[in-house]
């Protein structure tokens, strides 16, 4: 919802949606592809399988003892700004937004410290990229509200972190229903 709604809102020319092994990849990706389409957004797709390296909902693999939920895996927004950041310097791409929102701080790795700071490192290096989380300061449903995305763009958000189905109990299925309540409709 949260990706949906920052491309709505920002309209970048270039999407990414990466594939790092998780659960519910191939639905990611085909959802994405829908929408970059709907909105007029060139989509590319970037596949690194990582899932030997995951724990939590997101993979096949127990949460690790530290994590802070049942979603977390080691280093994610890293990892993934790592991935997508080898692509855009490639392609000239100078801004790489993430679609992180400020209920997304239960993480370390989902704060403005953080952002900050991997945005110094990633300057530092060839390529100048910027990374920004320019909703980090809204919820979700302030963040779709101020996208303006159509209903019928938004309904192809998915949610679930355990697979290609809504299962309706973990993190993220529980967070898409939170929202479309607070909304004012009724899921599922």
């Amino acid at each position: 919802m949260d990706s949906i709604a920052l491309a709505a809102w920002k309209r970048p020319e270039l999407a990414f949606t990466i594939d790092y092994g998780q659960r519910a990849a191939a639905t990611e990706v085909a959802v994405s592809r829908q929408v970059c389409a709907q909105l007029g957004i060139d989509h590319e797709v970037v596949c690194v399988d990582c899932s030997a390296l995951g724990t939590g909902d997101m993979s096949s693999v127990a949460a690790a003892d530290c994590a802070p939920a049942s979603d977390w895996w080691p280093f994610r927004n890293q990892l993934l700004v790592t991935l997508a950041g080898m692509r855009c310097v490639v392609l000239g791409v100078s801004e790489l937004m993430l679609g992180t929102v400020a209920t997304d701080g239960i993480h370390a790795d989902g704060t403005g410290p953080f952002f900050a700071a991997l945005n110094q490192l990633l300057l530092m290096q060839e390529g100048a990229l910027r990374v920004s989380a320019p909703a980090l300061e809204f919820t979700s449903a302030e963040l779709i509200r101020r996208s303006g995305v159509e209903a019928a763009v938004l309904a192809w958000a998915h949610s679930c972190h355990t697979g290609s189905l809504a299962c309706g109990t973990c993190r993220g299925c529980v967070k898409h229903i939170e929202v479309t309540r607070e909304l004012g409709v009724q899921p599922y």
